[in-house]
């Protein structure tokens, strides 16, 4: 009986201290500053930061740049009062001359001319396509398509526009017939890559009816996947694409020689290998060279220039040399043959290019337009100045991205920072 009521006070104690305990943590928690901590299994698991990766424009830059205040210019997206466009500041050849055109076209970029004389302007950073349209002898600016993505590239045909969006290739039928209400577009080809970086599209109809235009590579410099770092060509009847040059990092302009019928195109070097380093080029597809031939990127820059990197192991005598180097970070844009009569005769067929300037260099370069003169062979000379201005000392007002070639003859200019278009005409 003594052992029963043991065991029935033992009982009682473990009763009471349990319940002791649970009323002090109660009163505890209840005290301010007081805190109890989770059992460990209810602790959060720890997390691993890690570093986001460095933008592309910084992908190659060496660690003794690091801090360097090089930085790519901001985008314009906006248009300059016509007060704010100094074109007193550009210096041309003698008897040429420039004049406003149009302005109230925010970042307008690649230009394309209708068959009734609209003037297309497509844009980068917007999702606007404008045109400009005489309305009773007045040129007017209207803003055609909207809610594309990076509509840059242009081109036109038989009253068809065709629009290069970062991912798709369009068409817009009888659009000069419809510029107060544009029709849906068609697809003609949708399975391009969605790469920002280096994602938009230059857009140029070849002789054979083809629509040729740039995948740029998704990078500064890297060993890009096999549908990048090329020159394309789509056939708009039936979406057939076919590749027609590799190992091209970043082409934004490209044109057809009137008698020749080859191909030409702008392409711009890697950046952070210094101010001088690579070159910008001009690149020619003469007849005769294969499909597929490929032009370096990213093992060879300039022709001659092996990466420091990238380069080991490889010769640049694998790979097809440019027609010209243009200058280290020039940017090299839009071009064209120049095709039409107001000139004289020695530009007839010169090639024209809109450098858009450099960004990457401690002294800045480009921001201007350069004029390439072929020998009888369609050899290049060197490249020179053809309108210059728009680099005030070390300040930019303008960047000229596109020429287009205009019926009379005058060659209009497009200014993506400015939002304006140019015309340059000569008098004799």
């Amino acid at each position: 009986m003594l052992m029963s009521l043991r065991r029935a006070v033992n009982r009682r104690f473990l009763i009471f201290f349990a319940l002791a305990g649970l009323m002090a943590g109660f009163a505890a928690a209840q005290q301010p500053g007081v805190q109890t901590l989770p059992a460990p299994q209810q602790l959060p698991a720890q997390q691993i930061l890690t570093a986001p990766p460095p933008p592309a424009w910084q992908q190659g830059r060496p660690e003794s740049m690091r801090h360097s205040p090089l930085v790519p210019h901001p985008p314009g997206t906006t248009a300059l009062p016509t007060a704010q466009i100094p074109l007193d500041k550009i210096k041309l050849p003698p008897g040429f001359a420039i004049e406003l055109w149009a302005t109230g076209l925010p970042n307008a970029r690649s230009i394309t001319l209708g068959a009734k004389g609209t003037v297309f302007v497509g844009t980068r950073q917007l999702d606007t396509v404008y045109a400009v349209v005489d309305n009773d002898g007045k040129r007017e600016v209207r803003t055609l398509i909207k809610g594309l993505q990076r509509p840059n590239g242009l081109a036109y045909q038989g009253g068809t526009l065709f629009v290069a969006e970062q991912s798709r290739i369009l068409r817009y039928d009888n659009i000069e017939e419809s510029l107060n209400n544009p029709p849906k577009p068609v697809v003609v080809f949708d399975a391009l890559p969605r790469d920002e970086h280096h994602g938009w599209k230059t857009l140029v109809l070849g002789p054979d009816g083809w629509l040729y235009f740039n995948i740029g590579a998704p990078c500064n410099n890297c060993v890009p996947p096999e549908t990048h770092a090329q020159i394309v060509r789509v056939d708009p009847k039936n979406g057939v694409l076919e590749t027609i040059a590799r190992g091209v990092r970043n082409s934004m302009g490209m044109a057809f020689h009137p008698l020749s019928k080859e191909l030409w195109f702008t392409n711009h070097g890697r950046d952070w290998l210094g101010d001088d380093t690579p070159n910008d080029t001009l690149h020619r597809i003469a007849s005769g060279i294969r499909r597929g031939v490929h032009f370096g990127f990213p093992y060879c820059h300039q022709g001659d220039l092996p990466d420091p990197e990238l380069g080991k192991g490889r010769s640049c005598g694998e790979f097809a040399a440019p027609a010209l180097k243009l200058g280290a970070h020039v940017a090299p844009m839009g071009m064209r043959f120049y095709d039409g009569k107001m000139f004289p005769a020695a530009y007839r067929h010169r090639i024209i290019i809109a450098n858009h300037g450099s960004w990457n260099r401690a002294q800045k370069a480009g921001f201007n337009l350069m004029q390439v003169t072929l020998d009888a062979a369609g050899r290049p000379g060197k490249a020179e100045v053809f309108a210059e201005g728009w680099l005030d000392g070390a300040n930019h007002w303008g960047r000229p991205v596109d020429v287009q070639v205009m019926p009379d003859g005058a060659l209009l200019v497009s200014d993506d920072w400015a939002g304006a278009l140019y015309r340059i005409s000569y008098k004799r």
